[in-house]
């Protein structure tokens, strides 16, 4: 569909807030250009830097002419995209007290780092993740983790997939609900087999499907045959225009900062944290401090009961 085209359904009115424009973008992102579809993924995923930064800068982000930004907004009812951006600012300044300081906080210490060498790029990520953790709680709401942690809790079986630079997030929650006693099956990609595995999922059972730009293509296949089969999903991904998106009975979406070689994992590490400890508190109601056990701590207890055991023997 041409540009021209696309832009016959503006809205009324443009959206007065961020979560109405990310729903807006969402629910007409099918119809949209090639290079608007660009511009929707690239401003509903790094809503920061479109608050903070110039219109030719987050054009040259985005690798397109800045007139194709003007008109993108124009496309959902605003002037320009100056008056789009002021709804992205507004997002920061009711995100947090002294987010705004923290930004400018931040920039000034990733200038700083960049005096330091190696050592300063070290420098560059902590304060980065620092960031995008912040982030993180300004994003998840309670009522998800709530519900993300009764669908593990009622699940006859939990599967998990996550590929590339998922995969490590996928290995670390299996850890933690096997922990917690669940049934848990990694849908990892060894043998090729994890498509014909995920055809096993079956009504009662739930799926965590992990991805991140650019998308494993297995993993969205595999949250296509939960779909199919009536399971519920648990979507963790960076953006409500992830193809997880639509399938997803709970998305958590973690936006994501550009990083030169390869992108933290240290937010979607936490929310995987925040889950399992959910659902440990749902196990373990009387709990103050839900414990998640340990395989060294297994391995004391089963240590301690055999010498109990063969101590009983032989007294007996």
């Amino acid at each position: 569909m041409s540009q021209k085209s696309s832009s016959s359904s503006n809205p009324l009115s443009p959206p007065e807030n961020y979560e109405r424009i990310v729903n807006e973008i969402t629910n007409q992102y099918e119809n949209l250009s090639e290079r608007y579809k660009q511009v929707a993924r690239y401003v509903t995923q790094n809503p920061n830097i479109v608050a903070m930064e110039s219109v030719n800068s987050v054009a040259a982000k985005c690798s397109v002419h800045p007139s194709v930004l003007v008109r993108f907004a124009q496309n959902f009812g605003y002037s320009g995209f100056k008056q789009m951006q002021t709804v992205f600012q507004s997002r920061l300044a009711t995100a947090a007290p002294g987010y705004e300081e923290r930004v400018k906080a931040l920039g000034t210490d990733i200038r700083k780092s960049r005096e330091h060498g190696i050592v300063g790029f070290m420098h560059d990520l902590v304060v980065r993740d620092i960031a995008t953790l912040q982030e993180l709680l300004n994003s998840v709401a309670a009522e998800s983790l709530e519900q993300a942690a009764m669908l593990l809790k009622d699940a006859d079986t939990i599967y998990i997939s996550g590929q590339l630079r998922s995969e490590p997030i996928a290995i670390f929650l299996r850890y933690l609900l096997t922990m917690l006693k669940q049934r848990v099956v990694l849908l990892d990609s060894a043998g090729g087999l994890a498509p014909e595995m995920a055809r096993t999922i079956g009504a009662d059972d739930v799926l965590v499907a992990i991805a991140f730009r650019h998308y494993a293509k297995e993993v969205i296949n595999i949250a296509d045959i939960a779909n199919d089969a009536g399971a519920s999903v648990v979507g963790i991904t960076d953006s409500q225009l992830s193809p997880l998106a639509k399938g997803s009975t709970v998305l958590f979406t973690i936006p994501e900062e550009e990083y030169t070689f390869s992108r933290s994992l240290a937010a979607p590490m936490c929310l995987s944290q925040s889950i399992a400890i959910a659902l440990a508190s749902i196990l373990q109601p009387d709990e103050e401090a839900p414990q998640i056990a340990t395989v060294t701590g297994n391995e004391r207890k089963r240590t301690r009961r055999t010498r109990g055991g063969k101590a009983n023997g032989q007294q007996k």
